[in-house]
């Protein structure tokens, strides 16, 4: 005999997707500032290279924590096995994100750049996930 858990028929709230969303925004903009101002300061990168101030990576930051909240909540409200499509997405998503910063270094398209402040870039993204998974599994809960 199957039994179903109440979790199993309750559908994922979207207020809890945007509390969840909004903290790991917040969260994002603290890890993210941290990373720029120590890479700056640690790092001879030039002031104009864009990537590190606050308009861009914040504006990025809080985009990014939105729309893997949305990704999360539908995984989670659609899917069957949503932790074991999240152990997989998650990571590979993180992965592919990295993609632009490495196109900019191979093609140094943007003025200034550096090889710190592109790894500082790389960085933000992992920042960014360290700040929103754990807000995503406490308000967006996946099924077992």
């Amino acid at each position: 005999m199957t039994t179903t858990s109440a979790r199993d028929t309750r559908a994922v709230s979207w207020k809890s997707t945007a509390v969840a969303a909004a903290i790991g925004a917040v969260g994002g903009l603290v890890i993210n500032s941290l990373i720029a101002l120590l890479a700056k300061a640690l790092f001879d990168i030039p002031d104009e290279f864009q990537q590190l101030t606050l308009p861009v990576y914040g504006f990025l930051t809080v985009v990014g924590a939105i729309v893997g909240a949305i990704a999360w909540h539908l995984v989670v409200s659609r899917g069957r096995n949503a932790s074991r499509v999240l152990r997989v997405l998650v990571p590979t998503v993180l992965v592919l994100s990295l993609i632009p910063d490495i196109m900019l270094l191979v093609t140094g398209s943007q003025p200034g750049t550096t090889t710190a402040g592109v790894v500082a870039l790389m960085l933000m993204h992992v920042g960014v996930a360290a700040a929103a998974v754990p807000a995503f599994r406490r308000f967006i809960p996946p099924q077992s």
